[in-house]
């Protein structure tokens, strides 16, 4: 099972003219089908007035084939939006979105060099994207002491943990999500800090 993948960690903007025509690619992280739909009508704002608004996503894990999609906006079908995903899908990134906005400047391409001019923003943009690391987290939960918070707090975080929610009552109950990858690990300095006290529940 992947425990880890490469995500964008910024928003790019490359821009060309390809005879006459103006093609701006933007590429940016997309977690989910909703930060896409904000990121295009944002270009629609950003970009008024432009002949097409085409995009592309990939809003799961790398090379997964269903939280994806695309869109050729009124250009010939199969000339924008599937060269675009093509693009994504050539790189080992997961969680990344593309929208090209094209002004017509008078000079049709036909659809190979649609084709190309639809990937070549998003290709330049990839080579140059810088990327960040996202784990696979596991939900889990852990009761302490109160004179233990800040030391189970500090090991959670060490592995790269992240809490949810803390209930307070005679102890404190901790919500967390945690890396598989570091799971072993989390338990083990867990009980070498508590001697056997503190044993997390993580979900099935």
């Amino acid at each position: 099972m992947i425990e880890q993948y490469t995500v964008p960690s910024q928003t790019l903007v490359i821009e060309e003219e390809i005879k006459h025509s103006r093609f701006i690619s933007l590429l940016f992280h997309c977690p989910d089908a909703e930060v896409m739909k904000q990121v295009l009508a944002q270009a629609k704002i950003d970009y008024p007035g432009a002949s097409h608004y085409c995009y592309a996503f990939i809003a799961g894990m790398p090379n997964n084939t269903v939280d994806m999609g695309s869109s050729d906006d009124g250009e010939p079908a199969g000339s924008a939006g599937r060269p675009m995903l093509a693009s994504l899908q050539g790189v080992e990134l997961g969680e990344i979105g593309a929208v090209v906005v094209r002004y017509f400047g008078g000079t049709k391409l036909g659809v190979g060099g649609l084709v190309r001019a639809y990937s070549s923003g998003i290709k330049q943009g990839l080579s140059k994207l810088t990327t960040q690391v996202k784990f696979i987290r596991k939900a889990a939960t852990l009761k302490c002491h109160y004179n233990q918070l800040a030391d189970v707090e500090h090991v959670i975080h060490k592995y790269q943990g992240v809490i949810v929610d803390r209930q307070f009552t005679e102890t404190i109950e901790l919500d967390f999500e945690l890396a598989l990858s570091h799971q072993d690990n989390f338990i083990l300095e867990l009980a070498a800090m508590s001697q056997g006290s503190l044993i997390p529940e993580f979900a099935v």
